[in-house]
């Protein structure tokens, strides 16, 4: 039986510098990637958004690891997501459930698309804390226009607003390519059949499709927002053009009296 832990402990994990610096022996990697396999049969996966997948190792070693990682993150998360799955080797019948599965065969890169997979599924989780809290805000501000009509807040703090939400859309959006299926899939038919029930038992493509669901109605409230305003600037010119001339006609009014 083997464990995997996935935890996510970052927005984004600088692979590139952590290969040049860590000394674990490297099975394989990729832009995104590093696939570590240790000789005591433990498994270290790191993704470049911000996931590590631990298999093999005690509680006080993820612990140690993870803190190590923290000089290669960006945006470290003071509440770490983390997903669970357990293996169970030799199985005379490949078979997904609940939070184990049963493996006819077992390798090195066998562990490595699971480990992907569990990884990509505590990610998911964390871009829908990040969408679903997006969606909040900006309907809270829908809200505030049904009410009344209007949006009872300043351009600066609207702007602001719009630009916090378009930085956290577009790094979900940068992320979420990587849920792509793995090249590894196309080239080993087992790979490719394992791969495909860790999906369906994560539920990987409907999470996703949520996420982009969510992500695409923020998108219309932003550009509703925007409206808006250019609305509401268009009008206080308006507004500014018409004092002046009622000023300049005043003017010329006290000009012929006088």
């Amino acid at each position: 039986m083997i464990k995997l832990k996935a935890f996510q402990i970052a927005d984004f994990i600088d692979i590139k510098k952590f290969k040049n610096e860590y000394t674990g022996n490297l099975h394989s990697f990729s832009s995104y990637e590093l696939f570590y396999v240790n000789g005591d049969n433990s498994y270290l996966y790191i993704l470049s958004y911000g996931v590590v997948v631990f298999s093999g190792y005690s509680e006080l070693k993820m612990t140690e690891n993870i803190e190590f990682m923290k000089s290669y993150s960006k945006k470290t998360l003071n509440n770490k997501l983390s997903e669970e799955l357990i293996i169970h080797e030799n199985a005379s019948v490949d078979k997904f459930g609940h939070n184990d599965v049963h493996l006819s065969k077992f390798s090195a890169d066998i562990i490595k698309i699971v480990m992907l997979n569990v990884g990509q599924s505590v990610t998911l989780d964390y871009y829908q804390e990040q969408t679903n809290q997006m969606l909040e805000d900006t309907n809270y501000y829908t809200s505030i226009l049904e009410k009344e009509g209007r949006l009872s807040i300043s351009s600066k703090k609207l702007l602001k607003f719009i630009g916090k939400t378009l930085n956290v859309k577009n790094s979900i959006i940068d992320q979420l390519y990587v849920i792509d299926q793995p090249d590894e899939t196309w080239d080993d038919e087992y790979i490719s059949k394992i791969d495909a029930g860790i999906r369906t038992l994560f539920d990987i493509k409907t999470r996703f499709r949520d996420i982009d669901y969510n992500l695409q109605i923020v998108k219309e409230n932003l550009e509703l927002f925007k409206d808006l305003m250019q609305h509401k600037r268009s009008n206080m010119l308006e507004i500014i053009i018409i004092v002046l001339i009622l000023v300049e006609v005043v003017n010329l009014f006290l000009e012929k009296i006088f």
